[in-house]
């Protein structure tokens, strides 16, 4: 995997990252890939109260790019929270979980029989009919392009990009130059925020899964 910064070429900028804001399927466990569903009205609330959660992890400043999913829930997250999308990037859909689309983890476990987890075991490999749907190493390949895009930007400053959960998770990790399937213990609420950076050449995470209510508190 290739590096996200080395020593002999620092840069001044920080990658924040932004999950959308809570969707009917969000809230019930529904596995969201693909279908394109909308933020509810928490979700909504949510995503106006992520604004100043990013501006003061911006520091006042603007970002140098913003990127988004083509997720209707993620270019309205970004909209609701006063960001300017500069690029809209396929590479930043969700997880395509095909057969298991809509159904929650206890559904996959009853359907399969076992003690499924999507990081470790992956989804259905499909068949007549039921579409295959990505392994981690497809939605990890993704994230590495995406994130190919984003490292020149971050010579300029920082770069924000507003995605989804598990998407996000796998993003990370590759960031980190980890194992994908460490995104696994990287939990991520809607409409949290995440700060990657990197410190003497090496990859790290300067916070994660920063939520609005803590300016509330």
């Amino acid at each position: 995997m290739s590096p996200v910064s080395t020593p002999s070429t620092p840069h001044p900028g920080r990658l924040l990252l932004l999950r959308h804001g809570t969707t009917e399927w969000s809230a019930t466990g529904r596995h969201t890939g693909s279908t394109d569903v909308p933020l509810t009205g928490a979700g909504e609330e949510q995503a106006r109260a992520a604004g100043p959660l990013l501006r003061h992890l911006l520091g006042g400043s603007a970002p140098v790019a913003v990127l988004s999913s083509p997720r209707q829930r993620a270019l309205r997250t970004a909209e609701l929270a006063g960001l300017e999308v500069t690029s809209v990037d396929g590479d930043l859909a969700e997880w395509d979980y095909g057969a298991y689309e809509g159904l929650t983890t206890p559904q996959i476990r009853e359907q399969r029989g076992d003690d499924w987890r999507v990081f470790r075991d992956g989804v259905a490999p499909g068949g007549p009919g039921q579409p295959p749907g990505e392994q981690l190493a497809d939605v990890a390949a993704r994230a590495g392009r995406a994130l190919g895009r984003v490292r020149p930007l971050l010579q300029e400053g920082d770069v924000v990009v507003v995605a989804h959960g598990h998407l996000l998770r796998v993003l990370a990790a590759v960031w980190l130059e980890a194992d994908p399937a460490a995104g696994a213990q990287l939990l991520l609420d809607t409409a949290a925020a995440c700060v990657l950076d990197v410190e003497h050449g090496v990859p790290g995470v300067r916070r994660w899964n920063l939520t609005p209510d803590l300016l509330r508190g």
